[in-house]
């Protein structure tokens, strides 16, 4: 194969044995449309998995499929299961409220509600009335989202102030204030500067220590400086389809199918 200048993933960041996602044969359609077909992969526990392949592959429908999100879009059907750690996400007794607080989710554009700083991080705690010790709560949540330092000062201010990476981190520290268990990123630097998207990846690597992260990218660089497995989608016949899942450095230096290997060589995609 044709060698790279990525740098990967250190191989010594073993990955957890630990299954949080076991994902058996997941195809979503809207309509009579596919969007993804047959998809079966785990997702282990402390890890980093990205998600990655063309536009239109879908990798944003694969990940709102784990924290049930896609129930909202009307008209979309789910078939196969996904087990959260060994429970059927999809099961009639499970809650999509109680989804969607333990597995967290950031879009790729920072989309701060119009409250203040201290107001954006509770206001989840709020609705889920999580009420007690709200203060350290907050100031929990945006030390780990390494906010703190830059707005503690300045808690009551408009959250809508912030730089555009200030507001990413601190709707991150949004999503990890209600103490969840998984963290879903959907291209969550795309729309921030070199140093802002630094500041989010090295953000990645310390909330792994307490997180599961699944993360959407089109940057191939991002994935192998951040993720210990590499998912890679692509579109066949007209839905996306999982063609490789390995470990990042795997699919970057010595992947096992050609379609692999012609995207992350750049020669398609």
């Amino acid at each position: 194969m044709t060698s790279t200048a990525l740098q990967v993933q250190p191989v010594q960041d073993a990955v957890s044995q630990e299954v949080v996602f076991d994902i058996d044969a997941l195809t979503v359609s809207y309509g009579s449309s596919v969007a993804i077909r047959d998809v079966s992969l785990d997702v282990h526990r402390h890890t980093i998995t990205a998600v990655i392949g063309p536009s239109g592959c879908g990798k944003s429908t694969f990940l709102r499929c784990l924290n049930r999100l896609n129930d909202l879009v009307s008209g979309v059907r789910i078939d196969g299961t996904i087990l959260y750690h060994g429970i059927d996400l999809y099961g009639s007794a499970v809650d999509p409220i109680e989804v969607r607080r333990r597995i967290g989710m950031v879009f790729q554009r920072p989309n701060p509600f119009p409250k203040s700083i201290y107001d954006n991080v509770a206001y989840g705690l709020r609705i889920l009335g999580m009420r007690d010790g709200l203060d350290d709560r907050v100031e929990r949540a945006l030390r780990r989202a390494a906010l703190w330092d830059e707005v503690k000062d300045r808690l009551k201010r408009p959250a809508l102030g912030l730089s555009g990476g200030q507001q990413q981190r601190l709707c991150i520290a949004r999503a990890i204030a209600v103490e969840p268990d998984v963290i879903l990123l959907d291209e969550p630097a795309s729309a921030l500067d070199p140093i802002s998207t630094s500041a989010i990846e090295d953000l990645m690597h310390e909330l792994k220590r307490d997180y599961t992260l699944v993360i959407v990218t089109h940057n191939m660089q991002q994935a192998a400086r951040v993720a210990e497995m590499t998912a890679f989608f692509s579109l066949e016949d007209g839905a996306g389809t999982l063609v490789e899942y390995d470990s990042t450095a795997t699919i970057f230096t010595q992947p096992a199918d050609e379609r692999t290997e012609g995207y992350v060589t750049g020669r398609f995609g």
